[in-house]
């Protein structure tokens, strides 16, 4: 399912229009990345949690030329499934 399949879902679901429904997601969107760039959780109940992690710094490979080039450490956002959501998919 893309972005806009989900609009779709959505829409139906909520018996709105979609450009209501587009509005909802990009505003939930929007408040997670937000919450996550300041270094917050975001923990839906039943469906997961969103956090950040830090990722070390490591050496790679160019693919193309072999050569190996350092990667810097960064932060990285993760989810975790919560209870609800690992059972409804089992």
């Amino acid at each position: 399912m893309n972005k806009t399949e989900l609009i779709e879902a959505v829409a139906g679901a909520a018996d709105v229009s979609k450009a209501k429904a587009k509005a909802v997601l990009d505003a939930a969107f929007d408040a997670i990345s937000s919450s996550l760039a300041k270094g917050r959780e975001v923990t839906l109940t039943g469906f997961g949690t969103f956090k950040v992690s830090q990722r070390a710094a490591r050496t790679g490979r160019n693919p193309q030329t072999g050569a190996t080039i350092q990667i810097p450490a960064m932060r990285v956002p993760r989810f975790k499934a919560g209870k609800a959501l690992k059972d409804a998919v089992r």
